[in-house]
């Protein structure tokens, strides 16, 4: 990594007094001495949480940092509950690279002209991301599609990146007392496959196919089609879909959308994808979801981002459906039984101590009407009991918990009444 990233990096730590998140401050002190002789820096820890010092930072250090901070706001099982939090606010918005760039890389990928690859092709992008930016487009025959094209030379700016990353987490291994629970070079290790999974637009493409074919007779939801004869390994050109933003509550209560219907959708769509197919986006903020309103009445949901996805094998499929039903019936030992069985907790965990742990975090809960609720806070509350009692990661199902708070988030917002426990239990 070059002298002038590190200063750089430095110097934005510093501002915002990253420093004060360790343990051992005393090896920090270049960043501390910055943030001393830097009056910007003298107020920011009364200004700012904790948490929020950490997203203003990653934010600032640009799309990559954003993205990891993505994946690290998933590691709810490991960090302190603010900074999760906090993290789960980042947004992957990003300015886009020239038109002229994007032209030029989409004539070297197809070895031709662009009037000749396309009838008409927009400069102007519809959205721009850390990894890649979408334009819209008309093939040949007339049929209207995105093309996303990938970043110019992200790979090398990743690879930069992932290097400091690298170095930073085996700094953390001997300056904070929460390093061995955050395992932080397992942490990158996992953000470095993913990051690079999701530079292959062929995978992608994919991925999307196999969605579209799971949904192919959905009411609930519409994939859009994939244009491989289009599809390159920096390139990928999808059927172009229309519809409103999820996020856009006003809006689509203005359409007279069944927001009711439309946040049932959203949770069995999640759940028929766990459960039936093993198979789910795993992505789902509110830029990667699209509400086709033309019969209000009858809405659904057009996915548009398939860059990350997760799988479940048939064993943790069968795991977390038997949790699910433990936690409708309010079994904790059978919950406590589960974890062991399935090796979550060590195998020497006393269960009859792990039971009453459990209690103790879900009969005040179960106090209060279903409707009320809210699994996020029931997950995390879960976490905190697990700690105490060494329950490892399980990437496989890291993905699982994040999708399903964003879709409890979404849901609530769409429509406060929902009862997760009831749409869910079928």
């Amino acid at each position: 990594m070059s002298l002038l990233r590190t200063v750089r990096i430095a110097r934005i730590c510093a501002r915002y007094r990253l420093d004060s998140l360790f343990t051992y401050r005393r090896w920090f002190f270049a960043i501390t001495f910055l943030a001393y002789i830097n009056p910007r820096c003298w107020f920011i820890s009364n200004r700012y949480t904790r948490g929020e010092r950490l997203r203003l930072a990653l934010e600032t250090l640009g799309p990559i940092f954003v993205k990891f901070g993505q994946i690290l706001s998933t590691r709810r099982d490991l960090l302190p509950d603010d900074i999760a939090l906090e993290l789960a606010k980042l947004q992957d918005q990003v300015s886009p690279f020239s038109s002229e760039q994007a032209i030029a890389i989409v004539e070297q990928t197809y070895q031709q002209p662009l009037n000749q690859v396309f009838k008409d092709f927009s400069p102007v992008p519809l959205a721009s991301a850390s990894v890649a930016q979408v334009h819209a487009a008309i093939l040949p025959d007339g049929e209207d599609v995105v093309v996303k094209i990938l970043r110019p030379h992200i790979k090398r700016v990743i690879r930069k990146d992932i290097k400091f990353l690298y170095s930073s987490a085996r700094w953390l291994k001997c300056l904070s007392k929460y390093s061995k629970r955050l395992r932080p070079s397992e942490v990158v290790a996992e953000f470095e496959k993913t990051l690079f999974d999701e530079l292959d637009m062929r995978c992608e493409g994919a991925n999307a196919a196999l969605l579209r074919r799971n949904f192919s007779d959905s009411p609930m939801i519409y994939v859009p089609k994939v244009y491989f004869d289009y599809t390159h390994k920096n390139i990928l050109v999808l059927e172009r879909v229309y519809g409103t933003r999820i996020s856009a509550v006003d809006t689509l209560k203005e359409q007279q959308v069944d927001l009711q219907k439309l946040a049932r959708y959203g949770v069995e769509i999640f759940m028929t994808q766990v459960f039936r197919d093993r198979f789910f986006h795993a992505d789902m903020h509110p830029g990667n979801i699209l509400v086709d309103s033309n019969d209000p009445k009858n809405p659904r949901y057009c996915a548009i981002d398939f860059g990350i996805m997760g799988t479940l094998s048939p064993s943790d499929q069968y795991y977390v459906a038997e949790n699910f039903l433990a936690f409708f019936k309010q079994d904790y030992r059978r919950i406590a039984e589960l974890h062991v069985a399935s090796n979550w907790v060590p195998a020497d965990t006393d269960v009859e101590e792990f039971t009453t742990a459990i209690r103790t975090v879900f009969e005040p809960i179960f106090q209060k009407p279903l409707s009320e609720i809210s699994f996020a806070q029931l997950l995390l509350r879960l976490f905190q009991t697990t700690r105490r009692f060494n329950m490892e990661v399980q990437p496989q199902l890291i993905l699982l918990q994040k999708t399903l708070l964003n879709i409890e988030g979404l849901g609530r917002e769409l429509y406060p009444q929902l009862n997760l426990w009831d749409t869910v239990q079928p």
